[in-house]
């Protein structure tokens, strides 16, 4: 496995940017994962460091020397794409062993089969070896497309959305085998996704990337509990963060079109914008806050509220289901602790 360093990477395409200064470095063994919305400039980056797209400017290492000269073929990635790239008419078993039998490797077909079965045990496809591409599900297809990366014992994974075309069950399923897979063979893995629950459940760390550039970098914990913008607190979490305009008055947090007055020691501008996640939202009866309820979303492990407070609306999110009912009053506290302040141009303060 490598490491990887990619500096001031930028690339245009017709006048339009579509990675400006580009910087991380992904650790040899690491699970970095490229987090951002369709159209950050995701695809181009694995693009650029497998060689098949050529940047205009910056420079890319992987161990420390410069790939500005090397082909594709000689850089030893491994690229699976979220298009299966499956030959149909071939087995499984033939799939799989398609890059180790390249004239240039001259590998005997005793160790093929051998690097074959040990990738088909990995990712549980022993069964399907004789089996042809055409007739497997998305799931076993996928499997394969991965299992054909790892028989070749690549420097680098590059994984471009991998699981984004299965079905619910079927990606949390692989989502769990891949981590799995990752960490106990430690493949050095850069993962692209816009799925904010593949990035914080798989990542060792993350990369934040919107418009071509790097918003954040850190741990799955660095991005949730200090998002960087309201661009990376919007894009990470699930109810999504409540976000007001609000300001600071004589010891009080006033939100906007609210009857929410929140004590604060306070060290903000006069006016700045307020995030509070919704598990930071605590329904009790001692709440100091009240609301109305006005909609209920019972997700079974976790109920999501919607609680009204003058002309807002607070999501909180509780475990388990709720007997309360429409037009109830909430009463409820916050904790402070975790209340996330920036200023109204969105950056963290």
């Amino acid at each position: 496995m490598s490491s990887v360093d990619l500096q001031g990477i930028t690339k245009d395409f017709s006048g339009i940017r579509a990675l400006d200064d580009v910087t991380f470095s992904i650790k040899d063994g690491e699970f970095f994962v490229l987090l951002g919305p369709t159209g950050a400039g995701k695809t181009t980056t694995l693009r650029i460091i497998a060689g098949l797209t050529k940047q205009d400017a910056g420079t890319l290492f992987f161990d420390g020397d410069s790939m500005e000269h090397t082909t594709p073929a000689d850089r030893d990635v491994a690229y699976v794409f979220q298009q299966y790239s499956l030959y149909p008419t071939m087995t499984v078993f033939d799939n799989l062993a398609f890059p180790l039998r390249s004239p240039l490797r001259k590998i005997p077909e005793v160790e093929i089969r051998k690097k074959v079965d040990e990738a088909a045990q990995k990712l549980k496809i022993t069964h399907l070896l004789d089996r042809k591409t055409a007739r497997l599900s998305g799931g076993e297809m996928q499997r394969v497309s991965i299992g054909r990366a790892i028989v070749r014992e690549p420097r680098l994974f590059l994984m471009d959305e991998p699981l984004s075309n299965l079905d619910a069950k079927l990606r949390e399923s692989l989502r769990v085998e891949l981590q799995h897979l990752q960490k106990t063979q430690g493949y050095t893995t850069l993962f692209v996704t816009h799925d904010q629950i593949e990035a914080l459940t798989m990542a060792d760390r993350i990369a934040i990337l919107n418009e071509g550039r790097i918003i954040q970098i850190g741990t799955p914990n660095d991005i949730y509990d200090r998002p960087a913008t309201t661009f990376v607190a919007t894009l990470v979490g699930t109810p999504r963060i409540n976000l007001f305009k609000a300001a600071w008055d004589n010891g009080t947090v006033l939100i906007e079109n609210s009857e929410l007055h929140i004590p604060s020691a306070g060290n903000t501008p006069a006016q700045f914008l307020l995030g509070i996640r919704p598990e930071d939202v605590k329904p009790t009866a001692e709440g100091k806050f009240a609301g109305k309820l006005v909609l209920t979303e019972p997700l079974g492990v976790e109920t999501i509220l919607h609680i009204q407070s003058g002309g807002q609306t607070l999501l909180s999110l509780i475990p388990g289901m709720t007997d309360l009912r429409l037009n109830d009053t909430v009463r409820f506290n916050l904790a402070q602790d975790r209340l996330h302040y920036f200023d109204l141009e969105g950056k963290r303060l």
